[in-house]
């Protein structure tokens, strides 16, 4: 039983939807890339769960166990996908590069494959307008000391020049001379102050810049391929003001915002203890109040993880579009 649901395919779906009765559900499996990808595609998908149908979001195990890369998903998925089994993958920098690899053009040319639009799943647990609320899920204590949208903004405008030519050398086939771990390296914000963060932009802007024009004489005469590819960025969607929601999750969830998170939820959490040290009548209270408080502290990336403030974006509401319009297709 185990090896029959480990080798299911598009056909055997479809046949067991075709066996069912005439008022039963159709089934539709999505296979998604590793564990923490379910929750969000189960998200992204219940909405279009009715009378006629519903979604079984699962891996995709064979023999053996691989997780975490877009490819091998592909790989075990292969030709399967059809109406009755979609795959829902992290866009990476495929959407972008617009068919420049054999992976891209696949993502994009498929009815039945299903993309982030942001580059991971991580870019939307760091969705700007939704932090505040993270700390205070974090911390319980509601007070603004940072604004986390002001400051993605103005991470994103730094980082947007080079963020163009990353894309570019990757749909030129050059990345090998400029890869997303060098593009990484580049935008680490390095030492980060709450109370002076416009400090940490600037010196990134700089670092962009420095890295901008080495490109520039690495790579002469790219004028008018630069601007071409940042004009298509734009219509694909990509923002100065958002460029963060399209460079690599993972990097963007555990060197960007998890670090600064930290520090904010560090500072709400003294300024909380002090309140109860400060309010307290006698010290029983106050370690109990102390005591309190701590058993109700949430960890930080957990809750970024556990984050679905991203469900009013703009990008996962083109996502729900996209996959409203394919299933009436």
């Amino acid at each position: 039983m185990k090896r029959l649901k480990d080798n299911i395919t598009a056909g055997y779906v479809t046949a067991a939807n075709k066996l069912a009765s005439k008022k039963a559900r159709r089934r539709i499996v999505a296979y998604v890339e590793s564990y923490d990808d379910v929750f969000f595609w189960r998200t992204a998908l219940s909405k279009f769960e009715d009378d006629t149908r519903y979604f079984e979001v699962m891996l995709p195990t064979r023999d053996k166990l691989e997780r975490g890369k877009k490819s091998a998903l592909m790989n075990v998925i292969g030709e399967n996908v059809g109406p009755d089994m979609i795959a829902c993958v992290d866009a990476d920098y495929d959407y972008l590069i617009q068919g420049a690899s054999p992976m891209s053009k696949k993502l994009l040319e498929s009815p039945y494959v299903f993309h982030t639009i942001v580059y991971a799943i991580e870019n939307y647990q760091c969705y700007a307008d939704s932090l505040n609320t993270v700390a205070v899920m974090v911390t319980l204590n509601d007070h603004r000391i940072f604004d986390f949208p002001a400051f993605m903004r103005g991470y994103s405008e730094a980082i947007f020049p080079l963020f163009v030519w990353s894309v570019m050398l990757y749909r030129s086939g050059e990345y090998g001379r400029f890869s997303i771990s060098d593009f990484n390296i580049t935008v680490e914000l390095g030492g980060f102050s709450i109370q002076r963060p416009e400090e940490s932009i600037e010196h990134l802007r700089g670092k962009c810049m420095r890295k901008v024009k080495w490109l520039q004489q690495k790579f002469p005469g790219r004028k008018q391929q630069y601007l071409s590819t940042r004009d298509d960025l734009l219509r694909l969607g990509v923002q100065p003001s958002t460029t963060y929601l399209y460079i690599q999750g993972h990097h963007l969830f555990d060197a960007v915002v998890a670090p600064i998170m930290s520090k904010v939820c560090n500072r709400l959490r003294m300024e909380r203890e002090t309140e109860i040290n400060r309010t307290a009548i006698h010290r029983t209270q106050m370690h109990n109040e102390l005591s309190c408080y701590e058993n109700s502290l949430a960890d930080t990336k957990q809750m970024l993880k556990k984050n679905m403030g991203y469900m009013q974006s703009p990008q996962f509401l083109q996502l729900q579009k996209e996959i409203g319009e394919r299933l009436k297709s």
